[in-house]
């Protein structure tokens, strides 16, 4: 059992670090609706997100930008993934679905998370909980924005 449980730890692992050295929907989005600057103050990991809204409101498409360690960058890449295509109310159950699966593991939900479940390891170090929530403060707060360029900082609130 146990070597089960290792072999899919550095599955994880290794799917966090393809991520992080190779993340998908890196670069700039020219056309975006809304632009957002995150950063993680105590670590140094910034996420500059740009997102392009359909007309009902949800993600047509989003980019990243950033710099930070390799669960932070791994998140945005995983999390731009997922949400492009999205409807608004979608974006805000994953949203809320990869928060508890970060924070206290409860998998309500993160059936609809798929590969994002990678992060699910992140609620065993406290500290790298707010390097995987960053991308995802910032689509929480492109969704708040219908234009222009905003700063979050990991110490807001979620959403209700």
């Amino acid at each position: 059992m146990n070597t089960e449980i290792d072999e899919l730890e550095e599955l994880y692992q290794e799917v966090i670090l393809d991520h992080s050295r190779r993340p998908r929907n890196f670069g700039e989005l020219a056309e975006a609706s809304v632009k957002v600057h995150g950063d993680n103050p105590s670590c140094g990991d910034e996420i500059h997100l740009a997102v392009k809204f359909d007309g009902n409101g949800g993600l047509e498409e989003l980019k990243f930008t950033g710099h930070g360690c390799a669960i932070s960058q791994a998140s945005a890449s995983l999390m731009t993934m997922k949400l492009k295509g999205k409807s608004r109310t979608d974006v805000e159950q994953m949203l809320r679905a990869f928060h508890d699966l970060v924070t206290t593991g409860k998998t309500d939900g993160a059936k609809n998370l798929g590969d994002l479940q990678v992060m699910r390891g992140v609620r065993k170090f406290p500290q790298r909980v707010k390097c995987a929530m960053l991308p995802w403060r910032a689509v929480e707060q492109a969704l708040r924005q219908s234009e222009g360029e905003v700063t979050v900082s990991t110490e807001e609130p979620m959403i209700d």
